[in-house]
């Protein structure tokens, strides 16, 4: 979002008023590029009042400010000391060994600075980010203080050392974000880190059909409950594989669960399945699948019963919305990749196009209130 600085109190003393000013100037710095570093081994912890936040490090990119933090997790430096700033959804900050001591509070800020020189680097401050702070005008003024990305902050980019970032916790990261904090972004809770370790990296997570054979995918087919009926769909995975595998995936996760027919023309088609007819967003750990298909064109024609990948003007936009054809379109053919086919419940495609709409909008939603896979027996 779109941060403005809030009237600051300029009599308070100078190590504090440092420390406001580099929070709010962190929204205004000119954005760099990025770059995809190879993480450590192990993974850290720290664990907090609030729940436990999963970093990884990137030697590469920083190698003295990951080696000197590891030191600090190791040595258990951090444990008691707090998140002592914040902005919602944007910025927590912490590592003030000052912090430690509640008698310190008006002090907070203006520890542990003054040890390391930058090494700046390409990587982007993105949600989950871990960067050194600074005082500001100074680029080689980092120590024990760092600072989370809650959200996506790419002006920061190229003018902070980055040297982690959040794998794990990004509930805690924003519930820390959100906390009440005074007219100086300084939280009135203490939020404590009460202990901090290495872990071993757990293995990569199963990802939905990656491996899964493309002549197999033909033994899989997905039924769409609604209000009026199911719908059961097969595919053709010899014609667009890519367009299968994604859409088995999808409905795997429950993704299109939630979503709806958003757009019903009798005679032509009706469309569901764009993710932004979702009640609830997708869940977050799952954004990475969601990702353009190139078009797969075959000689397959669109007639009744056949689903098709919806897409905008750039034939490589195809995402998640398809749509069920109602009669034969031949004006569809080879611009529209068609992996599929209504096995069962054209009765309830029949139903859905019948609704009342205003526009191409029906007036009540139809939603897939369940999205689940069957094996072909």
């Amino acid at each position: 979002g779109t941060f403005q600085p809030a009237h600051q109190d300029w009599t308070m003393a100078q190590p504090l008023r440092t420390e406001v000013a580099l929070l709010f100037s962190l929204f205004f710095s000119p954005l760099a590029g990025g770059q995809t570093f190879a993480p450590a081994q192990k993974q850290l912890v720290l664990e907090t009042t609030h729940g436990a936040l999963i970093m990884e490090v990137f030697p590469a990119a920083a190698p003295n400010h990951v080696s000197t933090f590891l030191e600090r997790i190791r040595a258990g430096f951090y444990v008691g000391t707090t998140f002592h700033m914040a902005i919602p959804r944007a910025i927590v900050q912490g590592g003030d060994p000052l912090t430690r001591d509640p008698a310190n509070r008006d002090r907070y800020g203006a520890g542990g600075l003054m040890e390391l020189e930058q090494e700046f680097n390409e990587l982007s401050h993105l949600r989950g980010t871990v960067s050194s702070v600074l005082v500001p005008g100074n680029p080689d003024s980092a120590g024990s203080q760092f600072f989370i990305c809650v959200s996506d902050q790419p002006q920061l980019d190229g003018k902070y050392t980055s040297f982690g970032r959040v794998v794990e916790g990004f509930q805690v990261l924003e519930a820390i974000s959100d906390l009440p904090a005074d007219d100086q972004k300084k939280l009135i809770e203490r939020v404590q880190i009460t202990a901090t370790y290495e872990r071993g990296r757990p293995p990569a997570p199963r990802v939905p059909f990656g491996d899964t054979p493309a002549d197999e995918l033909a033994n899989y087919t997905v039924v769409l409950r609604t209000e009026l009926g199911e719908i059961e769909i097969g595919f053709f995975p010899e014609d667009a594989p890519r367009h299968v595998r994604q859409f088995l995936r999808f409905s795997e996760l429950g993704l299109y669960t939630g979503t709806r027919f958003h757009r019903v023309i009798p005679g032509f088609v009706i469309q569901g399945g764009a993710f932004g007819t979702r009640k609830e967003p997708i869940p977050r750990e799952h954004t990475r699948y969601v990702r353009p298909l190139q078009p797969e064109f075959s000689k397959r024609k669109h007639v009744r019963g056949i689903v098709s990948m919806a897409r905008g003007g750039d034939l490589d936009s195809a995402v998640d919305s398809f749509f069920i054809v109602l009669a034969p379109t031949p004006g569809l053919d080879e611009k529209y990749t068609i992996f599929g086919q209504v096995v069962e419940g054209i009765d309830t495609v029949d139903g859905i196009s019948q609704i009342p709409t205003r526009g191409a909008a029906p007036i009540v939603p139809i939603f897939l209130q369940d999205v689940r896979l069957k094996v072909r027996e």
